[in-house]
């Protein structure tokens, strides 16, 4: 009997500078890496109207952000994106999401500036709005520490479907 799997595997990556000269010179005080976040029922729903032609908002570099929120609330498939009181949504660094993509996988970015989001890191999604009014893909908890006013942080999502 064969079987067929699907497998969705998703890294997050996040850069801290110092400042913003710091950013600009490329000199990261910090990184980290961590994997996994759980599909959401809303993204799901998305991917397959998208896939059979049936309407629906992409995720290109026009309408995509990427969410970063305080809550470290348990994930559940039936939310509909961050849970946090404090939430901020970045849009996408330019030639984000790579396209096209390219081995299976594609891959977001957005800048936190100076002013944005100076508060803990605790969750994390993929939205293509700017708020989570839009399809959120995903949500992630992973509490990633504070950002202070002043800093810059960069997170990059890369998912690959296998």
């Amino acid at each position: 009997m064969v079987s067929d799997c699907a497998k969705w595997n998703i890294k997050w990556h996040i850069d801290r500078y110092a400042s913003p000269l710091a950013y600009k010179d490329g000199d990261k005080y910090n990184e980290s890496d961590f994997e996994g976040n759980l599909l959401l029922n809303e993204g799901i729903n998305l991917i397959w109207a998208l896939v059979i032609g049936a309407g629906g908002t992409v995720y290109n570099e026009a309408n995509t952000r990427i969410g970063v929120g305080d809550s470290a609330a348990a994930v559940l498939a039936s939310q509909g994106g961050l849970q946090g009181a404090n939430k901020t949504y970045m849009p996408m660094e330019t030639d984000y999401p790579v396209s096209p993509p390219v081995d299976q996988k594609v891959e977001f970015k957005s800048v936190f500036g100076a002013g944005d989001h100076n508060y803990v890191w605790a969750e994390f999604t993929v939205v293509n709005a700017a708020t989570d009014a839009g399809t959120n893909l995903n949500r992630k908890v992973s509490v990633q520490g504070t950002k202070y006013s002043g800093q810059v942080w960069t997170v990059m999502v890369t998912i690959t479907l296998s």
